[in-house]
C-alpha cells in the first residue's frame, strides 16, 4: 500500500519569497496558512492582514486587542497548506519589511499551494450533492453546523433551472428594481400633484387631511424607515428562527431562506435576493399597503420601502466584498456584520443600519470591536 504523504514543510525563505510575490502567508504555532483569498474580506481591513504576512499570528489570534472566535479559527483552517520547518520557527516572530508589504498589495501570482476547503470525511453533508435536501436530516446538529461557516460555494437544487433562479449577481437587483423605483416615484408624485389625495377620508370628510405633492419626499423617507424596521424584524425573527430539530421541512425552509448564507457567507452569488421570489414578497407587501392606506399614499410609502430594499441588498453585498476606508461608517458596519456571522449570530441583526438593534437590545457589545492601530 502507498503511504499517505504528510504535510508539506516550508522554509522561512520560501514563505517570504511567496509573500514578496503577492501571497499572504502566515504561521500559527508552526502551521502555515495562505490567506491570499481572504485578505479583501478581512473585517479588520486588508492592510492589517497584509502587515502580518510572513509572521506568526498566534498572539494576534489570542489577543489583545481581542480574542478571535472559535469560528474564526475554524475558518482559518480552510487555508492550511503545510508546516514551517522547525529550524525556521523563530524567524516568524518579526514582521516583514515595508517593501515586502507594498509588494504584497499587488495581485498574487499563481502558486501551487492547495487549499483544504472542507474535510468531506468529517463533515455532516455530502458537498458533491445539492445541500437543500440533506440539511433536514441533521436534526439537533443543524443549528451548530449551519453556524460554522465555510469558504466555498453552495449548490441547493438538482435542477439546473432552479439552481440558476436561486443565484443572483449583485448588479441584477439594481438593474431590475431601480427603474421600478423611478417610475413609481414619478407616478406617486404626479398623482399627489392632482390634489385629490386626503388622509382619513374613508372615515370622515370634514376632518380629512389633504396630502400635497410637497409631502412626497417625507412619505418616501417614511417608507425607507419602515423598510429598515421590517428588515430587522425579518432578519431576527424569520431568518434566525431556530427550527425544531424534529421538523425536516422547517429546517429545510430555514436553510433555503438564510441558513445557506450563514454556512457560506462569502458565496457572492447568494448575497442578494433573486428577483423572481423577491417579486412575490414585494407584491404581497404592496397589497397590504393598498388595504391599509389610500391608493396613492400607499404607493408612495411602498416605493420608499422598495428603494430601502434595493439599498439594503447593495449594502449587504458591499459589507461582504467591499473595502471601506478605515474610520468610516461603512467600515464599522462591515466589522459589525462580519461579527454577526462569526461570533454573535444571536445579535447584531441590523444590516443597512444598527439603529433597531438599540431599542430591541440586540446590539453587539462595542468592546468586541477594539482593533489595532
Amino acid at each position: 500500500a502507498t503511504a499517505t504523504a504528510g504535510p508539506r514543510s516550508f522554509s522561512a525563505a520560501e514563505v517570504r519569497a511567496r509573500c514578496a510575490q503577492g501571497a499572504c502567508l502566515v504561521s500559527c504555532r508552526g502551521r502555515l496558512y495562505d490567506l491570499s483569498a481572504f485578505v479583501r474580506l478581512h473585517p479588520g481591513g486588508e492592510q492589517l492582514l497584509r502587515r502580518r504576512a510572513g509572521t506568526d499570528v498566534s498572539a494576534a489570534l489570542d489577543g489583545p486587542p481581542h480574542r478571535h472566535s472559535d469560528n474564526a479559527r475554524r475558518w482559518m483552517e480552510q487555508y492550511y497548506v503545510g508546516e514551517i520547518e522547525p529550524a525556521d520557527l523563530q524567524s516568524f516572530s518579526e514582521l516583514v519589511d515595508e517593501k515586502a508589504v507594498d509588494a504584497a498589495a499587488q495581485p498574487p501570482e499563481q502558486t501551487d499551494l492547495c487549499y483544504k476547503t472542507v474535510d468531506v470525511e468529517k463533515d455532516l453533508v455530502d458537498w458533491q450533492k445539492p445541500l437543500l435536501w440533506q440539511v433536514g436530516y441533521l436534526g439537533e446538529k443543524y443549528d451548530e453546523w449551519v453556524h460554522q461557516p465555510v469558504d466555498r460555494p453552495i449548490r441547493l437544487f438538482h435542477s439546473d433551472v432552479l439552481e440558476f433562479l436561486s443565484k443572483t449577481a449583485w448588479y441584477v437587483v439594481f438593474m431590475v428594481w431601480t427603474p421600478v423605483v423611478l417610475y413609481l416615484s414619478w407616478v406617486s408624485y404626479t398623482s399627489l400633484a392632482q390634489g385629490n389625495t386626503r388622509l382619513f377620508s374613508s372615515f370622515t370628510t370634514e376632518y380629512s387631511i389633504p396630502v400635497h405633492k410637497y409631502y412626497f419626499p417625507f412619505i418616501f423617507l417614511l417608507g425607507m424607515i419602515l423598510w429598515s424596521l421590517l428588515e430587522y424584524l425579518i432578519h431576527r425573527f424569520v431568518f434566525h428562527m431556530k427550527p425544531p430539530a424534529s421538523n425536516y421541512y422547517l429546517i429545510t425552509l430555514h436553510f433555503l431562506l438564510h441558513g445557506q448564507h450563514h454556512k457560506s457567507p462569502f458565496d457572492s452569488s447568494r448575497l442578494v435576493f433573486p428577483p423572481v421570489p423577491a417579486s412575490l414578497v414585494i407584491g404581497f407587501f404592496y397589497g397590504v399597503l393598498r388595504v391599509l392606506l389610500p391608493e396613492v399614499l400607499g404607493l408612495s410609502v411602498f416605493v420608499g420601502g422598495l428603494c430601502g430594499y434595493v439599498i439594503y441588498d447593495m449594502m449587504h453585498y458591499y459589507l461582504h466584498y467591499g473595502s471601506p476606508k478605515k474610520g468610516t461608517y461603512l467600515y464599522g458596519l462591515k466589522a459589525y456584520h462580519v461579527k454577526h456571522h462569526f461570533e454573535h449570530q444571536k445579535s447584531g441583526f441590523g444590516i443597512s443600519t444598527r439603529f433597531w438593534d438599540y431599542p430591541f437590545r440586540t446590539l453587539i457589545p462595542e468592546e468586541t470591536f477594539k482593533k489595532e492601530d
